[in-house]
């Protein structure tokens, strides 16, 4: 019953930054995945970024890596996923999920089972 809360979502312009935060309230596990999912207007939700274990093992997309970074503060059950240099393709609804149980498919959506509501991000040119 983890109950995910996101934010951080705005208008930037080609070039600009963006912190997103996912605050998650609920029975937690560092070694259940949390991640970032993203949205295009007609398109599939894809993966963005995830986060994993005790050691914080990260995984990105390629069309993010080098530009996005994720993050979490443990004490807070909150992650974060910083992204510079933000391009128009980048325009969508980002998601945060939470792993219930373990499944080490972190790619997927499947291998998720809470999910927040959403928050817009827009990159003009």
């Amino acid at each position: 019953q983890v109950q995910l809360v996101e934010s951080g979502g705005g208008l930037v312009q080609d070039g600009g930054s963006l912190r997103l935060s996912c605050a998650a309230s609920g029975r937690t596990f560092n070694s259940y995945a949390m991640g970032w999912f993203r949205q295009a207007p007609g398109k599939e939700r894809e993966f963005v970024s995830a986060i994993r274990g005790s050691i914080a093992i990260t995984y990105y997309a390629d069309s993010v890596k080098g530009r996005f970074t994720i993050s979490r503060d443990n004490a807070k059950n909150t992650v974060y996923l910083q992204m510079n240099n933000l391009k128009p393709e980048d325009t969508a609804i980002y998601y945060c999920a939470a792993q219930t149980s373990y499944s080490s498919n972190v790619k997927s959506e499947t291998a998720f089972s809470s999910w927040g509501q959403g928050t817009q991000v827009t990159v003009s040119s």
